[in-house]
């Protein structure tokens, strides 16, 4: 006859096996926060001058014994996000890696994920993200939030500003400014200089009359579609004769009309460039970069405009699975003029936070709830000076700055001499970067030489 057990019985001792491992860790967890905060509070008191005395010894042991310590809500969101997005990368950046290395070109390739993340609100997930990044860390915990930050993204702390515990939330840590010199700005007055700290997506000139920018291998995306209907952008057909000049000239006539009557100057200038071609440069900036937008060149702003669009990541998997991406994602484009004619930065958000800040602009507030029923609208517009004239923006000085990891679209006219196909003039402009440079602010992005 064989034995009967009882499985309640079972059941039970391994439950109570859990119990006392759970209650074990709980406690060797709570035991290491209060030695972190007892030593934090035990160097700040020694600074101010000392402890106490015995009495005053024994009576905070007592409290602390008697007190429990609750780690804030935030903290733990913290620590886990930095965690989780860590693994992530690494994962990544391995496969990347091992293709780049076998030569493959990643190629364009929606799949499941990129369907999914359509039909989940990313706009209120970003500004729900973005309240919890706003919260206040406690002093004693932000030197080590930020130094997992820093390890987990590669981020620079040396080159911060101000003390890591002068940083009263994450959102503050991450729109951190820089020391005086971190980022000299290439003195060149004949080189454009990049304007944020990231890495080479693409980078060329723009030809035909489609401006087509390509997105990665197999898609591509069109500039007046990026910067909008109503850009500035001095393109025409290839091979157009007078007739079609005229014609090209009656269409577009009501895309100029509001700026023209505002800025009667701005027209005058880009079309007096029939020489310069257009270019363009496309930077990705990661979590762990410097994330404040600056002027790549000395240059007049004269419209800005809020696409208020999609909240998709704009990291490498999203480029080769999410059609149209960054005409797609929430924008803010600056159009205007330099020395050399027609000049647009488009700084494009993205997943998680979701805010674009213009120092030149404080009031400007992106990653509202959206009020409109159709995403084709047009965007939101604003003429800097009714006189033509706009707002100078210095070559290297602060323009406005990200909430999170994205990216920034340049499009700009520079000089490209009338020289037969196939041959060089030393006016032309040429880039001194290539695809998959890391670069920063003040960094020469391409030079020309004056004739």
């Amino acid at each position: 006859m064989k034995p009967r057990f009882s499985h309640n019985a079972y059941f039970l001792a391994r439950y109570s096996h859990l119990r006392r491992f759970h209650h074990s860790h709980r406690r060797t967890f709570s035991s290491f926060l209060n030695n972190i905060r007892s030593n934090y509070y035990g160097t700040s008191a020694s600074s101010l001058g000392g402890s106490s005395g015995a009495g005053g010894g024994g009576g905070g042991t007592g409290d602390s014994k008697g007190n429990a310590f609750l780690l804030p809500g935030a903290t733990m969101a913290t620590i886990l996000m930095l965690g989780a997005l860590h693994a992530r990368r690494l994962y990544e950046d391995k496969k990347i890696e091992e293709k780049r290395e076998r030569g493959i070109e990643l190629e364009f390739h929606p799949d499941v994920k990129a369907s999914f993340l359509g039909i989940l609100p990313l706009r209120s997930i970003s500004r729900a993200w973005g309240s919890i990044m706003s919260l206040e860390i406690p002093v004693w915990m932000r030197p080590y939030a930020y130094k997992a930050w820093a390890r987990a993204f590669h981020s620079n702390l040396e080159e911060a500003a101000l003390p890591l515990k002068e940083y009263a939330s994450l959102q503050d840590f991450f729109v951190r400014s820089l020391k005086e010199g971190c980022r000299p700005i290439d003195p060149d007055p004949c080189c454009l200089v990049s304007p944020v700290d990231g890495t080479i997506l693409r980078f060329g000139e723009l030809k035909g009359s489609r401006g087509m920018i390509e997105q990665v291998k197999g898609h591509s995306y069109s500039v007046p579609a990026l910067l909008g209907n109503n850009s500035l952008l001095p393109m025409e057909p290839e091979g157009k004769d007078e007739s079609e000049e005229e014609a090209v000239g009656d269409k577009s006539h009501k895309s100029w009309l509001r700026v023209s009557l505002a800025s009667p100057k701005l027209r005058e200038n880009i079309s007096a460039s029939p020489m310069k071609g257009l270019y363009y440069c496309v930077i990705y900036l990661r979590p762990g970069d410097y994330h404040r937008i600056h002027s790549p060149v000395d240059w007049n702003a004269m419209v800005r405009r809020h696409f208020a669009g999609r909240l998709f990541p704009v990291n490498e998997r999203a480029t080769r699975t999410i059609r149209n991406l960054y005409v797609e994602n929430e924008r803010v484009v600056l159009e205007g003029i330099w020395k050399e004619g027609f000049m647009a930065l488009a700084a494009v958000g993205a997943t998680s936070i979701g805010s674009i800040e213009l120092f030149i602009e404080p009031e400007l507030r992106t990653n509202k709830p959206k009020k409109k029923l159709f995403p084709t609208e047009p965007p939101e517009e604003r003429v800097y000076d009714p006189e033509g004239l706009g707002l100078k923006l210095e070559k290297g000085k602060e323009v406005g700055v990200f909430n999170m990891g994205s990216t920034v679209v340049l499009v700009f006219q520079a000089p490209t001499a009338n020289s037969p196909e196939g041959s060089s003039s030393s006016s032309d402009y040429r880039f001194c970067v290539k695809q998959g440079d890391r670069v920063r602010v003040g960094q020469a992005l391409g030079r020309w030489n004056e004739e």
